[in-house]
């Protein structure tokens, strides 16, 4: 009689042979499932979310030099109909937006270059806005803007005060269309009418900020979205984002690495933003 020889597989072996074949892929499935996060990632940042650094003190206290927002980019979109279940709405007053500058900038080489800014919006189309002595009216009521710095007698001006009474002082931000051709065709007695399709935004720094006053309004078509909260605040200087060049930001991201305790506003983190 022959005897067979066997092998017997113990219980832990057979469990270390099905997880030894579970974790392997090949190479081809493992640039796959990386594609697949990078395109997800993508597909947030670009339609869904975005983040956004505040560099400018236009909108303190609200919002301060160096607060890291995430910023909803679906609410304020124009409605798509291939996705009927998501919630959209049209800018309110008082909203929070980011927006593109409706004016461009000239970039390092003179090129013309459009900016992010966030903004509260103020007016919405039809509305008749006027300031007197810093005081917002629209549509002749008076609003209570308990988030906007208030006009004392050291920093009041007759032209941020008193809009749209006179004309804008002299500075480059300010285009030669403002006196020549949009804001005098919009005045009718004394108010500034926001023409159909058009927003009126301002900082809540009022003092300080380079806004509608100056440039103009915003067309809907610039929205870009609302922030939702402030997922990191770290203290910075509007002169530290206006550094460029590659040294610059190797010192920064140094000064961070080295003060990233000490610095970050913990107070701020997940501040919800309105």
């Amino acid at each position: 009689m022959t005897q067979k020889n066997t092998t017997t597989t113990t219980p832990a072996e057979t469990q270390k042979d099905s997880a030894k074949q579970h974790v392997e892929e090949t190479p081809f499935e493992a640039l796959a499932s990386i594609c697949s996060v990078l395109v997800v990632g993508l597909y947030i940042l670009t339609f869904i979310a975005e983040n956004f650094v505040i560099p400018s003190g236009s909108m303190k206290n609200t919002l301060l030099v160096g607060d890291h927002l995430v910023v909803d980019r679906i609410t304020l979109a124009p409605p798509a109909k291939w996705m009927p279940l998501v919630y959209y709405r049209e800018p309110k007053r008082n909203d929070i937006v980011v927006f593109y500058k409706p004016v461009p900038d000239p970039d390092a080489e003179g090129n013309p270059h459009y900016l992010y800014l966030v903004k509260r919006l103020i007016g919405v189309p039809g509305d008749h806005i006027h300031l007197h002595n810093g005081i917002v009216y629209i549509n002749g009521v008076a609003q209570s803007q308990p988030h906007a710095q208030p006009t004392t007698p050291e920093n009041y001006s007759t032209f941020l005060d008193e809009f749209p009474v006179q004309a804008p002082p002299d500075t480059p931000q300010v285009p030669d269309s403002w006196s020549k051709v949009e804001f005098p065709r919009d005045v009718v007695d004394g108010d500034l009418v926001v023409p159909p399709g058009m927003y009126f935004m301002m900082g809540d720094n009022r003092h300080n900020s380079l806004d509608s006053r100056y440039w103009g309004f915003v067309p809907r078509a610039n929205i870009v979205g609302r922030p939702l909260f402030n997922y990191w605040s770290f203290k910075s200087t509007e002169a530290q984002y206006k550094q460029t060049g590659m040294a610059n930001k190797l010192e920064w991201m140094g000064h961070v690495a080295l003060h990233f305790f000490t610095d970050t506003r913990w107070s701020r983190t997940l501040h919800r933003t309105r």
